[in-house]
C-alpha cells in the first residue's frame, strides 16, 4: 500500500519520511490539510478537494493511517460549554531521582490535559482545565504539593486562547511565505503603472505641452 501511495499520480516533491518508510509528497500534505478542517469528510469529497481520483485518495488515506501519520480521529470539545471554563499552566520543578513517581501520579489526575518535559527554569509544564479557580488552587496546594517528586510549582492562568490548531504542517510555512511575497509586491495603479504610495513627477515642458493639448 505504501508503494502505491508513494508512486500515485499527481505527487509533488518529497516533503518528508514517516513511520516505516512512507514518503510524504505534496498530495499527502493536501490530504492532511483537508482532514484538519474536516476529519469526517467522505473519500469522494476528499478526492475532489485534493484533485485526485477516489481510488487514489482512498489508497493514500489508508497508507497514512497504516504508517502512523494519522494516529486517530477524535472530537474537539468546547471546554467552556462542557463546564471547564478555567485553564491554567502549572510549571513544575521535579526532584531528578523521582521522575517515575511524578509520571505515575500525573496519570491519575483527570484535570491534566497535557504535560511536556521542558528545558529552562522548570522541568515540566502541565496544562489543566477545571471548573473554577478554587479547583486550580486545590490541585496545586493539596495534590501536587503532597507528591514527594514535586519540588516546586509556578502557576499561570490563561486569559484567552488566541490560536489553537489540531496540528501544523510544513506546507503551512510554504503557503505563508507565498502570501508574504504577494503582500510585498507593489500594487500598480490602473493608468500609469506606478506603484501605489509612490509619487510621479512630470517635467515642466511635458506639463505645458499637455495643457496646450487639452486647451
Amino acid at each position: 500500500m505504501s508503494d502505491i501511495s508513494r508512486n500515485g499520480a499527481g505527487g509533488g516533491g518529497q516533503a518528508g519520511r514517516i513511520g516505516i518508510g512512507l514518503e510524504l509528497d505534496d498530495i499527502h500534505m493536501k490530504i492532511l490539510e483537508v482532514l484538519r478542517e474536516n476529519g469526517r469528510i467522505s473519500v469522494a469529497a476528499l478526492a475532489e478537494r485534493v484533485g485526485i481520483s477516489r481510488a487514489n485518495a482512498y489508497t493514500r488515506f489508508e497508507a497514512l493511517r497504516a504508517d502512523g501519520a494519522i494516529k486517530r480521529f477524535t472530537a474537539e470539545i468546547d471546554h467552556v460549554r462542557a463546564g471547564l471554563g478555567i485553564t491554567a499552566l502549572i510549571f513544575v520543578t521535579v526532584r531528578q531521582q523521582m521522575w517515575k513517581q511524578f509520571r505515575a501520579e500525573l496519570a491519575r489526575m483527570p484535570e491534566v490535559e497535557y504535560c511536556a518535559i521542558t528545558t529552562g527554569q522548570h522541568d515540566a509544564m502541565i496544562q489543566v482545565r477545571v471548573s473554577d479557580v478554587a479547583a486550580v488552587h486545590s490541585m496545586v496546594t493539596d495534590r501536587l504539593a503532597n507528591i514527594p517528586a514535586v519540588k516546586a510549582t509556578e502557576t499561570v492562568f490563561i486569559l484567552d486562547e488566541v490560536l489553537r490548531r489540531p496540528y501544523v504542517l510544513p506546507s503551512d510555512r510554504d503557503r505563508d511565505r507565498d502570501r508574504s511575497r504577494q503582500a510585498r509586491r507593489p500594487a500598480q495603479d490602473a493608468e500609469g503603472g506606478v506603484p501605489l504610495g509612490k509619487m510621479r513627477f512630470v517635467g515642466a515642458a511635458e506639463g505645458r505641452a499637455a495643457l496646450r493639448k487639452d486647451s
